[in-house]
């Protein structure tokens, strides 16, 4: 099996090529650096610029599967111009991605899409699963939608598509995670707000677990993905600050400070939303990490 991977090179891509390589599966990634283009045996490298509509089709050659990463991180000050970029970057890649399967002899069955739980609105007492009919109206909520449509186009190619929501991802690597230890580490960590709403969460080698299932089985249509057992904001800061051997002295903080710190963005420390994986377990995937304490034994041995 060969699949193609948009966004190869970042946290989540370099996991997910890492543990389709020992499944002896060839890869062929798409990059915006042409100095990262690098030509294995198993693993090529291929250039692309989505915003100036640009792709060298011959990454398609052999391929039966693509997993689709690529989009401008979330975590990064919200400007009107970086709201744009985040949206632009989803929306651009996937109709490259079309045009190229569109106008180009291939062999591709699916595309296994990453999304976000962003698309569900924040509630105090729905579990959501796929079929929940409610969507976020924020920024995040219409920038996931979008992504969504632009990837469900892949359908008229007679492609499955495959969606997987995710929540914060935790690794030891990057990502969330160590931007949530350092104001612990530095003596400043409190939880958020009331600290009581409900963060879903998912170790990193699950969700590369996840994409490797998903392209295996050809999973059609949308998964949350997310760990069995979601955590309040206070218990997630309580067990960061017990792997760090740190106590939480300070009060929690309020939302209107983080938003004065962060502007926009702030919205994502105060999500309050709990995703069912059960979708995808009745689907035969098998979480390694179902609780945080099972995470953190991992990532913090």
């Amino acid at each position: 099996m060969k699949v193609l991977i948009t966004g190869a090179t970042g946290l989540i891509g370099d996991e997910i090529v890492s543990l389709l390589l020992q499944n002896g599966i060839s890869i062929h990634y798409l990059t915006t650096s042409k100095k990262k283009i690098e030509n294995q045996p198993n693993y090529r490298g291929f250039f692309w610029n989505p915003e100036q509509g640009i792709i060298d089709e011959n990454c398609l050659m052999g391929v039966d599967a693509i997993i689709h990463l690529a989009g401008a991180t979330i975590a990064k000050r919200w400007t009107t111009a970086y709201k744009e970029e985040i949206l632009e970057s989803r929306i651009l890649s996937s109709n490259v991605l079309f045009k190229a399967l569109k106008n180009n002899p291939h062999q591709v069955q699916q595309i296994v899409s990453a999304s976000a739980s962003g698309i569900y609105p924040n509630s105090d007492t729905i579990v959501y699963t796929e079929d929940s009919p409610e969507f976020d109206d924020g920024f995040l909520g219409t920038v996931v939608v979008k992504w969504e449509d632009s990837v469900d186009a892949f359908k008229r190619l007679n492609v499955k598509v495959c969606i997987l929501r995710t929540g914060l991802v935790f690794s030891n690597k990057g990502g969330a995670l160590p931007e949530m230890m350092k104001p612990i580490q530095w003596g400043v960590g409190a939880p958020f707000g009331s600290g009581k709403q409900m963060q879903s969460w998912i170790h990193i080698h699950d969700l590369a677990a996840l994409y490797l299932f998903a392209v295996e089985n050809k999973l059609d249509g949308v998964y949350n993905a997310v760990a069995p057992n979601p955590v309040t904001n206070e218990e997630l800061t309580k067990a960061i600050a017990t792997v760090l051997r740190k106590p939480l002295l300070l009060p929690n903080i309020p939302q209107f400070v983080m938003k004065f710190i962060l502007g926009d963005m702030h919205e994502l420390l105060f999500e309050n939303k709990k995703l069912s994986p059960q979708k995808v377990i009745d689907a035969g995937f098998l979480f390694k990490y179902k609780t945080l304490f099972k995470a953190f034994e991992n990532l913090f041995p």
